[in-house]
């Protein structure tokens, strides 16, 4: 199945000069959304994750799912006052500014194998941010998942050593 084909690219959003990759198309296609949960857990099986960590809010779409099919516990990482227990919190940088990403400090125990998966890598600042939060969990990062990877934004080159896997790239 070509998943490209079922990516809507928006021109100007969510501003003038964008090219957005709207992933709700391929959402919304039940064979298109089978097929991809299918490959991501056929590429991501061989890192024998015991969680999958999925940032707010696009990773809980693919990651819930994903951990399902791996058998494994789903980790959510939200923004800053979601989460009701006591939280790693880190502070990342935007193109104009700063956000940041909190998970609950008892969501894994420490040793654990983690697999990070999103919808979309472009500058990489939320993948490397979640990364700091598995780190300071002591937990042991084994790969990044991807639905989608802009390769131009450079996000790759922000991420840990670990691999990391983009079913589809631009």
């Amino acid at each position: 199945m070509e998943l490209k084909n079922l990516i809507r690219e928006i021109p100007n959003f969510p501003k003038s000069g964008i090219l957005f990759r709207d992933i709700t198309t391929l959402l919304s296609n039940p064979d298109g959304l089978h097929y991809t949960i299918d490959i991501l857990t056929e590429k991501c099986s061989e890192f024998k994750p015991d969680y999958v960590v999925g940032m707010e809010s696009r990773g809980f779409i693919f990651g819930v799912p994903l951990a399902y099919q791996l058998n494994v516990g789903f980790i959510p990482v939200r923004k800053p006052g979601k989460l009701p227990a006591e939280v790693y919190s880190v502070v990342y940088d935007l193109e104009y500014g700063q956000d940041s990403l909190e998970m609950h400090q008892d969501a894994m125990p420490p040793g654990s194998r983690v697999l990070v998966i999103d919808d979309l890598l472009a500058t990489g600042g939320t993948a490397e941010a979640t990364a700091q939060l598995i780190e300071k969990a002591n937990c042991n990062l084994v790969g990044f998942g991807f639905v989608i990877e802009l390769k131009d934004l450079g996000g790759r080159q922000k991420l840990p050593k670990v691999p990391i896997i983009s079913l589809i790239e631009y």
